[in-house]
This record gives C-alpha cells, structure tokens and sequence, in this order.
C-alpha cells in the first residue's frame, strides 16, 4: 500500500491494529518491522492479521507522480527479486475533492487512474499525450476490485484524476471537470504508482479520503485531520476485501 507521506501511511496503518484502533485517528497503530530497500526506501511490514492471509507493506513514497512511481517500482523490483512479488498495490491517501460529487470528509474509489496534465497546450486546447501519438494517460483497476471495495466502504467510484500541479482556482478546477466529466479527485500519485505497477504486472486501486475541496485554495478550509481518519475507517472495512482478493 503505497501512501505520500508518513501521517497517510499512519492512517492505513492503524485501520489494521483492530476495531478500536480504526475508531480514533489519535489510535495507535500496530508495530510495523521496518525493511530497508535499495536507495532508502523504507518499508513497513505488518504481520498477517490471520494464520494463511498475505502480509501488508506500507510504503510512504514521496509527493509527485515521478517520486512516488520510482519508490514503487524499487518496492515491486525488490520484491520480485526475493522470490515474493506483490500481488496488489493500492494507493491511498488525501486528496481534492470535486463537490458536490465528493465533499470534504469522503471517500472515493477510483476506478479510472488518469493523469490530467501530461501532454500539449495547444491553440485549439489541451492535448492528452495519447492525441499526440503515443505514452497511456489512464490505468483501470480490475472491475471486480472496485465493485468489492465500494461495497465495503459505501464510496463511490469513479474517476482519480493525477497532477502535477494542485489546483488553486476555479477555473483550473472548471477546466478538469469539462474534460473529464466523471473526476471525483485530485491527487499527485496515483498514476505514477498505476505505471510502476503495470510495468510489473502487477494489478492497482486508488483509495482517496478528501480533505478539500479542488478549486480555490483556502488552507484554512482544509480539513486533514477529518480525512486522514476517514482514510483509517475506509481501511478498516476495506482489509477484509484486500486480504482476501485474488485476481481471477
């Protein structure tokens, strides 16, 4: 499970400490072993939660789709190595949401990872990569996943869209939405942790909790305490479905 920062990974973590831990975002969470990977990066291990289910690793992977997919890709490679590679990656996190569709405080599966902002300004508009004759601009989790993930958690599917930039005004936030009508969110890492998975083979989700609305930016509206612990309740319920998932 693949997180931005410390205090995401932190929220995932303590939804797996037990019903009481996932209650409180001030929880403790479980006693992760730490593993060392090429070029720093760090893993959390957590101990299977039952005889015969599959270890969890918690990696926090850095901001930006660029960081995030190289510390992926070192996770995945390193595990495939060992003779144990990852059968699921998920990333989760906060993100910006677009209301109504997905106020502050919720939580949204993605079932379309697309990043907004790789491509062309053109005299006639943006131009997606693809429309300039090459790269992929979207990766869709198994179908199966999404339906099995929003039905535990009761959030909506639909699409997570990836920047580069966070958008600060309204009609940056106008611009997305036209061109990606079914955008719940934005977020900064979900298609370069989608791209290092698929290089691998590897099957991906996206789970964000929103902590803002996307549009103009106002820290003062922000709300990341109340996301961060809605990402720990969305994971409590969502443990059982990715512990027991295989792909068909």
């Amino acid at each position: 499970m693949v997180t931005a920062v410390p205090a995401e990974r932190d929220a995932v973590a303590r939804a797996f400490a037990g019903p009481a831990a996932s209650s409180s975002a001030a929880a403790p969470g479980p006693s992760p072993r730490e593993v060392r990977l090429p070029g720093g990066t760090l893993l959390h291990r957590l101990a299977p939660s039952a005889p015969g289910a599959p270890a969890a690793d918690l990696l926090a992977a850095g901001v930006g789709p660029a960081l995030a997919a190289a510390s992926t890709a070192t996770a995945l490679t390193a595990a495939a190595l060992e003779g144990a590679p990852y059968g699921l990656v998920v990333c989760a996190g906060i993100a910006g949401g677009f209301v109504p569709h997905a106020p502050v405080g919720s939580l949204v599966v993605a079932d379309e990872i697309t990043v907004a902002d790789l491509g062309a300004d053109t005299p006639d508009g943006f131009v997606p990569v693809t429309g300039l004759g090459f790269g992929t601009v979207t990766h869709r989790p198994p179908d199966a996943l999404v339906r099995a993930a929003t039905a535990a958690t009761g959030a909506p599917a639909g699409t997570v869209l990836t920047v580069s930039t966070v958008t600060g005004g309204a009609d940056r936030a106008a611009e997305l939405r036209a061109r990606h009508p079914r955008a719940l969110a934005e977020a900064m890492e979900g298609f370069g942790v989608a791209e290092a998975a698929a290089a691998h083979g590897v099957p991906v989700l996206e789970i964000r909790a929103v902590s803002n609305a996307v549009g103009p930016r106002d820290r003062a509206a922000w709300r990341i305490g109340d996301a961060l612990a809605a990402l720990t309740e969305g994971f409590g319920k969502l443990a059982p479905v990715l512990e027991s998932w295989k792909e068909a």
